[in-house]
C-alpha cells in the first residue's frame, strides 16, 4: 500500500532522476488538459478514441521539442559549451549525450506497447519515460553505427538479486552472434573464477555450447569484477570457463597511480564510517573487508536491513569519503546492494573503460558505440550511475526488461541489416537493368541503322 510517507520519501533528491522527472512534468500538462475521465461512464466509443488521438499528438509534440533541446545540447558539447545550452539551464544535472535521442519516434513505439495515450486516470509515469528513453537510446545507437560493446550489471539486470543466470536465458548469445563484445561489469569482487561461474554458469555454458557463435566470437566475453578490479576472460579449456588476467596486463595508465597504501587508507576510512553507522542505527551487521572493498552484510542469514538504514549508511559513508583527503585522490563507489552496503575502489565508469580498451586492441571503443545496461542509475547509492560518463546507457528494472530491451535491439539490428541488403540488391538490380537496356538499344541500332539524311545534319 502506498502511504503518504512513502510518496514523500521517494521524492527526496537522492531518489530522483531530474531529467526524467522534468519530462514527466511536461507531459502532465496535456494529460490534465486533454484526458477525459468521464469517458469511462459514457458509451460513445469515439469520445475515448478522440481523446487518445489528441493526447498522443500532444505527447509526441512535447517529446519532439525535448529531442530538439538535446540536439542543441549536443551542438554545444561539440564546442565545449554544454554549460550554456538551454537544456542545461532547465535541467542542471544533465550530463553528456553520446548519440541523438529520437524521443518522438521512441514515444510512438512505446505508446503502441503501453497505451500511454489511452489512459484517463494515470498520467505518463516515471517508468513510461524510462522505457521511452531506453528505446530512444537504442534507436540513436543504430542510427550512429554498429554497437561494438555491450556491458551489463549482474544482479537484477541479468538475473534476480542474489540468484544466478540459468542456461535457458538467451539474453546475450544472439547479441554476440552480431560480433558485439560483451562485458559483465559487476560489483561482485571475487578473485576466484569458481565464484563467478556460480553466478554466470548459464551464460558461460550457453556460450560454450552455442551453434550460433564461432570460436573468435566466443572470445568476445569478459567479466570485470569488483567494479573495476578483477578481470576474467572466457576460456573454454579452463575448469570454470574463465581465465583470470593479472592486473598489470590490463590496467589503464591512469589506474597505475592507485597505490596500495592509498587504497588501504581509503578502505580504513570507509570501514570506520560503516562501524559508526552500524552502532548509530543499531544494525545487526557484520563488517566484511576484502582486497579492494569493504562493506556490511546481515549478521543473521535471511534477515533484512531497513531500506532507510541502507540509504542512510550509503549517504554517510559517501559524504565522509568525499570530505577526506584520500577520497579526493582515489575514485570509489559507495552503493546500496539491496540488503548490504559496500565501498569499492574505482567504479563502473572505470570498468567500462577497461572493457573499451581491452576489446579495442589499442584503439578504444568509443562511447557512442558502447551500451551499458543496469538497474541502478539514481544519483546516490547506485553503482551504474557513473557509467553514464563513458558511454550510452539503458536503465532497466528486472531481468525480464533486459530481455525485452535486447529483443528490441536485435529487431533493430535485423532491420538495419535487411535495409542494407535491400539497398545493395536494389542498386545491383538497377545497375543490371540499366546495362541490359543499353545493350538492347545498341543491338537495335545495329539491326536498324538510321537512314542517311537524318540526325544532326538534317536539323541544320
Amino acid at each position: 500500500m502506498t502511504t503518504r510517507y512513502r510518496v514523500e520519501y521517494a521524492l527526496k533528491t537522492h531518489r530522483r532522476d531530474q531529467f526524467i522527472e522534468w519530462i514527466k512534468g511536461l507531459l502532465a500538462v496535456p494529460f490534465v488538459l486533454h484526458s477525459q475521465p468521464t469517458g469511462v461512464f459514457e458509451t460513445r466509443k469515439n469520445t475515448v478514441e478522440q481523446m487518445a488521438e489528441l493526447a498522443h499528438r500532444r505527447y509526441a509534440e512535447i517529446m519532439l521539442d525535448v529531442e530538439h533541446m538535446i540536439d542543441d545540447h549536443i551542438e554545444h558539447q561539440k564546442v565545449n559549451l554544454q554549460g550554456q545550452s538551454k537544456l542545461k539551464l532547465l535541467v542542471p544535472s544533465i550530463g553528456t549525450f553520446f548519440t541523438r535521442l529520437p524521443l518522438a519516434d521512441a514515444f510512438r513505439y512505446q505508446d503502441r506497447k503501453r497505451f500511454i495515450s489511452s489512459r484517463r486516470f494515470v498520467p505518463p509515469s516515471f517508468n513510461d519515460i524510462r522505457l521511452i528513453m531506453n528505446t530512444a537510446q537504442l534507436m540513436g545507437l543504430m542510427a550512429s553505427g554498429q554497437l561494438d560493446l555491450a556491458t551489463f550489471d549482474g544482479d537484477v539486470t541479468l538475473y534476480d538479486d542474489g540468484k544466478s543466470l540459468e542456461p535457458s536465458n538467451p539474453v546475450i548469445e544472439h547479441l554476440m552472434s552480431n560480433n558485439t563484445k560483451i562485458g559483465i561489469v559487476t560489483a561482485a569482487g571475487y578473485t576466484e573464477a569458481e565464484r563467478y561461474y556460480g553466478r554466470l554458469h548459464g551464460l558461460l555454458e550457453a556460450v560454450k555450447a552455442s551453434p550460433l557463435l564461432t570460436e573468435p566470437q566466443k572470445q568476445n566475453l569478459m567479466i570485470m569484477g569488483g567494479e573495476s578490479n578483477f578481470l576474467f576472460t572466457y576460456n573454454a579449456s579452463s575448469p570454470f570457463l574463465l581465465q583470470h588476467l593479472p592486473r598489470r596486463s590490463w590496467i589503464l595508465p591512469s589506474m597505475s597511480t592507485w597505490t596500495q597504501p592509498t587504497i588501504t587508507t581509503l578502505l580504513d576510512v570507509a570501514e570506520s564510517s560503516l562501524r559508526e553507522c552500524v552502532q548509530n542505527l543499531s544494525l545487526q551487521a557484520t563488517i566484511l573487508r576484502k582486497e579492494r572493498a569493504v562493506g556490511i552484510i546481515p549478521s543473521v542469514a535471511g534477515s533484512k536491513f531497513p531500506r532507510e538504514s541502507l540509504e542512510e549508511t550509503v549517504l554517510v559513508v559517501q559524504k565522509k569519503l568525499e570530505m577526506s583527503a584520500v577520497g579526493r585522490q582515489l575514485p570509489f563507489c559507495a552503493f546500496n546492494g539491496g540488503n548490504d552496503v559496500f565501498v569499492d575502489i574505482g567504479d563502473k565508469s572505470w570498468g567500462v573503460l577497461v572493457c573499451q580498451e581491452y576489446f579495442g586492441r589499442g584503439e578504444p571503443i568509443k562511447g557512442e558505440r558502447t551500451l551499458h545496461v543496469g538497474d541502478q542509475f539514481l544519483s546516490a547509492g547506485s553503482n551504474d550511475f557513473k557509467a553514464r560518463v563513458v558511454g550510452t546507457t539503458a536503465w532497466i528494472a528486472s531481468p525480464e526488461e533486459t530481455v525485452d530491451l535486447l529483443d528490441e535491439l536485435s529487431s533493430m539490428i535485423k532491420n538495419r541489416q535487411e535495409g542494407k541488403e535491400s539497398e545493395a540488391t536494389a542498386e545491383g538490380l538497377d545497375g543490371g537493368l540499366e546495362k541490359h537496356l543499353l545493350e538492347r538499344v545498341d543491338r537495335l541500332f545495329e539491326r536498324h541503322p538510321m537512314p542517311p539524311g537524318t540526325g544532326e545534319e538534317e536539323t541544320k
